[in-house]
């Protein structure tokens, strides 16, 4: 391969990376699996691994060799939820080609990016290769390892798979600031160091209520086209105003609570530098006061996805800067 071939794909890589859309022309197998694995979100997934880590730097017991596992088996988990929530929704018949899904990105089935059979074993690999990785760490720290994997998988299936399928009944964001909160964070910290806190598990909500609003974004882009399917999320129960109202909480209540963790003492001070995520809180609180325009005022890789992107320009800022200040309080020694 040329140097010129070699920097295409690398510029290809970045583009689906942070667009989750192909660039136009033939792509290569890795940028095909970017955009169908929906590589661009799994960033949110290793800062909670990062906030983990940097919670349990100092802990007497601390074991880096369990801590990169456990980061690596969240990875994993999310990339297999990706695909997974794909396949179910592909055959509930949720997922059209006028469906959000097919709309903001190629949509790995329909587009004919893979097969479903491909899909399907993809799946069924990354689960296997999850369950080593459980198994380890589960002889390495015992059963509460077990409890916090099962949990989180148990959640992510239910979130679009019959029978329970939360996501319809107004429960899939509740499900998120679980799963991305106390089971992805706290379950981390357990692996790493072999025990947890209720100071760890009340550290790991803020993170997770940006993440929430992300997902409360994205459900308040679709109320119309989930409302006529019958597909109940916490927007569609709220209505619009209300959810946008809501979402703009989630993202407030982010610097509330890390407050209040630094006063509690659940986080060290240099925590607040989250609170210069403020800055982007700041210029997307007008949009959201707004109703969701017809068309997009600005170029947006991910329409018709308007508030899910400008929450995840929030948590993009905000996130990195808690990872910063709870890398300062670990290497200082706070």
């Amino acid at each position: 391969m040329t140097d010129a071939a070699a920097r295409s794909r690398v510029r290809a890589w970045r583009y689906a990376l942070s667009t989750s859309n192909p660039p136009d022309g033939p792509i290569d197998a890795v940028t095909r699996w970017i955009v169908i694995s929906r590589a661009a979100v799994l960033p949110m997934t290793l800062v909670a691994g990062l906030v983990a880590a940097l919670l349990a730097a100092r802990a007497p017991a601390f074991d880096w060799r369990w801590l990169v596992l456990a980061i690596i088996g969240i990875t994993l988990a999310h990339l297999a939820n990706n695909l997974m929530n794909d396949l179910y929704d592909t055959s509930a018949g949720s997922d059209t080609a006028s469906y959000p899904r097919a709309l903001y990105a190629p949509h790995p089935i329909l587009s004919g990016l893979v097969t479903r059979r491909a899909l399907v074993v993809s799946v069924l690999v990354i689960n296997a290769a999850d369950l080593a990785i459980l198994v380890v760490l589960a002889l390495a720290r015992g059963w509460p390892v077990v409890a916090f994997a099962l949990a989180g998988f148990v959640l992510s299936v239910a979130y679009t798979a019959p029978p329970l399928r939360l996501k319809k009944h107004g429960l899939g964001e509740a499900d998120v600031l679980v799963v991305w909160g106390p089971l992805m964070v706290g379950g981390t910290y357990y692996a790493a160091v072999g025990s947890i806190t209720w100071q760890v598990l009340l550290a790991s909500l803020p993170y997770a209520l940006l993440c929430t609003s992300v997902l409360m974004g994205k459900h308040t882009d679709k109320i119309p086209y989930d409302e006529p399917l019958g597909i109940r999320t916490l927007p569609v129960l709220l209505g619009e105003r209300r959810a946008r109202g809501a979402t703009l909480a989630l993202m407030a209540g982010f610097y509330l609570l890390i407050v209040v963790c630094v006063l509690l003492g659940a986080l060290s001070w240099p925590a607040l530098l989250a609170l210069g995520g403020l800055y982007r809180l700041v210029t997307v609180w007008p949009w959201f006061r707004q109703g969701r325009p017809a068309q997009p005022p600005r170029p947006v890789p991910v329409w018709p996805l308007w508030f899910a992107a400008l929450a995840f320009v929030h948590l993009r800022l905000a996130g990195p800067l808690l990872v910063l200040g709870l890398a300062v309080a670990a290497f200082a020694g706070i």
